[in-house]
């Protein structure tokens, strides 16, 4: 578990994010190509990142058509109960179903926001008839299929930032 303390970030951590989020396989000889420091100062930067949570870790992003997953929702989900207890169960529950890529707690009209990838339609149906609605503390879902993503990223935007 990183610790989850808040840190300064400057120019040139900020600079170190931006590249990675670009290539998160670069080498930190081939970030000191891009930010004026050693490799071995952008190194104990990562680490610091690293270790204070800022950097959360590392993942290949898949492309789910190109591995049989061609058919992605999203669906809001509410709840019978909302008891600490509640809360918990279910967010164990959506922790152990692989098809669910993302869980949001919200308010407005769900309780959740979920992600969800599947092969096909009828896989989805299953998923959501078979597995999320059986679920003890499902009231309802209600499902969107994604047509054609239009963006998608994982990249935060830090030219925003002060």
């Amino acid at each position: 578990m990183h610790k989850m303390r808040k840190i300064e970030l400057d120019r040139f951590d900020l600079q170190i994010l931006h590249l990675l989020q670009q290539d998160a396989r670069a080498t930190h000889q081939k970030l000191a190509q891009d930010i004026p420091l050693s490799a071995s100062q952008i190194g104990r930067r990562i680490q610091r990142m690293e270790q204070n949570g800022v950097i959360q870790g590392y993942q290949v992003a898949l492309n789910p058509e190109h591995v049989g997953l061609s058919v992605m929702a999203f669906a809001n989900v509410s709840l019978e109960r909302h008891n600490e207890a509640a809360l918990q169960d279910f967010a164990q529950s959506i922790d152990n179903l692989p098809e669910v890529l993302e869980c949001y707690a919200a308010a407005g009209e769900a309780d959740y926001l979920l992600r969800i990838v599947v092969p096909d339609l009828p896989s989805l149906s299953s998923f959501v008839m078979n597995k999320l609605m059986q679920l003890s503390l499902v009231r309802s879902v209600k499902s969107t299929i994604v047509l054609n993503a239009i963006k998608q990223t994982m990249k935060l935007p830090l030219s925003s930032l002060p």
